[in-house]
């Protein structure tokens, strides 16, 4: 088919550039394993009402064995998601996120679902394709991008990520119509180089940074990166995120979010911030399980939902995918020591209305 290049609306590129908080969204499913059409939409009905900037639907927490012949759920999930977007009426700049993964014939023909069912960018993993090379891996952005915008993202390599190099960020910033970076390696030395490259780049002024490790939400979303780039002092911050952390407790990740804005500018920021930076980094290690070479992270991130009602169970696509063994103690102890971050209140005032029937 012949594609026209899909572009960012003017409101949709400003509110990427200032930060949202972006969900990634998980998968909801009944104790068979099979699609729970109810609690699904009632997830994509809790961000809205949580004041998230997006979702992003089809990545690591919508379990990419929705893609697999016999459970065929990948046009399900963004189409559900897409139409209780449509429904809500959304009265604010809202980005709906596709992931997209595989060799480069399968992530066109997801893009063109993407596109089909009103998404506005790519989320573009470069997951399972280490024999590729970065020229390859650059030539397949780059057929991506011709049809939508895309966000890259560098995956940790503990979850079928890789490393890639300096100079295949300064490549890919370069690439027309990426509009912003995900980074999530976890790793200090691999996110600079992202923002380095990036603050070097052309397009500087063209691609937000936004955070993906989650074992570092808080001091990232703090920091500015500034270097001198041939002469000239360039500076740039991780504005906002696209976290799997983000899909439980979302409301609070809002006002997180909106209060960082408010001090971000700041010449010095409170050592108080570094304390919260550490709280949420151990709540999050609870749900995605580090201790156990995150075997328990979707688990982790469904079983916070189960308890408050969201979802009914914990099932994942892969019967081996289930929480280790003591993380559900794990979850209980952040839950009593950092009661300030959950938003157990706001999802009980609203989940009989997030759960009504189609």
């Amino acid at each position: 088919m012949t594609a026209t290049r899909k572009t960012l609306s003017p409101s949709l590129m400003e509110a990427l550039q200032d930060g949202l908080v972006i969900p990634a969204h998980p998968l909801a499913l009944n104790e068979n394993r099979k699609l729970d059409p109810i609690s699904q939409r009632a997830l994509t009905r809790y961000y809205i009402a949580s004041g998230a900037g997006g979702i992003a639907v089809g990545v690591h927490s919508t379990q990419f064995e929705i893609r697999d012949p016999q459970h065929n759920l990948f046009e399900t999930v963004l189409a559900m998601a897409a139409e209780e977007v449509a429904r809500a009426q959304i009265d604010r700049p809202f980005i709906q996120v596709a992931g997209i993964c595989g060799p480069t014939e399968q992530a066109l023909r997801e893009v063109d679902v993407a596109i089909k069912h009103g998404y506005d960018v790519a989320l573009l993993s470069m997951g399972g394709l280490k024999d590729w090379t970065e020229a390859d891996l650059l030539e397949r952005t780059r057929q991506v991008a011709a049809r939508m915008p895309v966000i890259g993202f560098y995956l940790q390599p503990s979850v079928g990520g890789r490393i890639f190099t300096y100079e295949f960020w300064q490549e890919f910033a370069e690439i027309p119509n990426v509009v912003a970076i995900k980074m999530a390696p976890f790793n200090r030395y691999q996110t600079l180089d992202v923002a380095r490259a990036v603050c070097y780049s052309s397009r500087r002024d063209e691609i937000a940074l936004y955070t993906g490790n989650d074992d570092n939400i808080v001091s990232d979303l703090l920091t500015t990166f500034r270097f001198d780039a041939d002469g000239t002092r360039v500076e740039k911050k991780i504005v906002g995120g696209l976290l799997g952390h983000w899909a439980v407790w979302t409301r609070k990740a809002v006002e997180l979010m909106e209060e960082i804005k408010s001090v971000r500018d700041s010449e010095t920021i409170a050592r108080e911030w570094m304390t919260r930076a550490i709280q949420v980094t151990d709540t999050n290690a609870t749900f995605f399980d580090p201790a156990h070479h995150f075997e328990g992270c979707i688990p982790g991130i469904h079983e916070v939902l189960r308890r408050q009602g969201l979802m009914k169970g914990t099932w994942c696509l892969n019967p081996d995918e289930k929480l280790s063994p003591g993380q559900a103690e794990e979850i209980d102890r952040v839950y009593a020591q950092y009661p300030h971050l959950n938003d157990d209140d706001f999802v009980a005032a609203g989940l009989s209305e997030w759960l009504a029937a189609k």
